[in-house]
């Protein structure tokens, strides 16, 4: 079985790293060639919680894939779907598979390009930071390595097996039978700390340790939760014993235990930044559109309003049409909450 794995960025190059150190085979695709390079030349380096050096691993161009693959884990940014799905499809066949383990809820757009029959979906629950060609750093606890996959319709198939076992060379892996309600679960967790992450040109411990930081985070989830609920998607847990459904308030009190929550649940992530903001700092476009724009969109759907996704989306556009500095900390004073009792 051919395996490969597009959009070698933070989390590609550690997954790679560690399905070639237990014993698997994979491709590594990515278009930036000097990382690629590295690869080749001296293996994937993982620093931070984990620490793996010159790990052999072998990497390519997109120009440089030959043959069909039957399995692809896709790890590309969303914004460059259109050009690296199109580039894939070549090398494709009719029994193929594309994982999406994308942020956001991409798998509609991404089995438009290559067929829904093609096409499964998944989380990440970890996070990490490209440093530099060849080498990632793992930002999460090595015991927040989980993924969570599924089939479109829900079934247990033996395809969406064969993919769990290949992520289970790099941690934890369930197959789960809602897989919209785990993507929706995902956004929000992604929402809350990524989306003030690229606000405030901050780290999760920055948001964590600041109490109108964390309230914002807060309401974000307290949002989508209510968008979801319209949408009658039940979520479900990334993290076992973790409800997101805890960062839905109405009161003062409710907030607070969702600010609680919010510093309990990602305690194993402080050190992470968001991935957006890397992009930001790096001057290229981010997700940002993929990850809070797609609750604030269906929050104008669904009649629910959602004032602080709509703030993290004004200021990262602003940002990134040259308006503003990059965010910082004092970008606060941009978020008016409530007044709640």
């Amino acid at each position: 079985m051919r395996t490969a794995l597009m959009g070698v960025g933070s989390l590609g190059t550690i997954i790679g790293a560690l399905i070639s150190k237990n014993g698997g085979q994979i491709t590594l695709i990515d278009a930036n060639k000097a990382h690629v390079d590295a690869l080749n030349a001296n293996g994937a380096t993982v620093i931070g919680k984990m620490q793996l050096n010159n790990i052999p691993v072998t990497a390519i161009t997109p120009e440089e894939m030959t043959g069909i693959y039957d399995v692809v884990i896709l790890l590309a940014k969303q914004t460059y779907n259109i050009t690296a799905l199109n580039q894939l499809l070549p090398h494709l066949g009719p029994d193929s598979v594309v994982c999406t383990l994308q942020n956001g809820v991409p798998e509609e757009s991404v089995s438009k390009i290559i067929g829904k029959e093609r096409t499964v979906g998944g989380v990440v629950g970890w996070g990490a930071s490209y440093r530099e060609p060849g080498v990632s750093e793992l930002t999460s606890d090595v015991s927040a390595m989980r993924y969570e996959i599924g089939e479109l319709d829900g079934q247990h198939t033996e395809r969406i097996e064969q993919i769990a076992e290949i992520l289970r060379l790099t941690g934890a892996c369930a197959i789960m039978d809602n897989l919209m309600g785990t993507r929706w679960a995902k956004v929000i967790q992604n929402a809350t700390l990524s989306g003030m992450s690229a606000a405030l040109g901050s780290t999760y411990a920055q948001i964590l340790d600041d109490d109108k930081a964390v309230a914002c985070a807060a309401h974000v989830g307290n949002e989508i939760v209510r968008v979801v609920k319209k949408r009658d998607i039940k979520l479900e847990e990334v993290v076992p014993g973790w409800s997101f459904y805890s960062l839905e308030f109405d009161d003062a009190k409710g907030l607070e235990q969702a600010k609680d929550w919010l510093i309990e649940y990602f305690e194993p992530h402080r050190l992470l930044k968001a991935s957006m903001l890397q992009d930001m700092e790096k001057g290229i476009p981010c997700e940002i559109d993929h990850i809070v724009g797609i609750c604030s969109d269906w929050g104008i759907k669904t009649c629910v309003p959602t004032p602080t996704c709509d703030t993290i989306i004004k200021i990262v556009k602003e940002f990134e049409q040259g308006k503003i500095p990059l965010p910082t900390m004092n970008c606060l004073d941009r978020f008016n909450l409530p007044e709640l009792s």
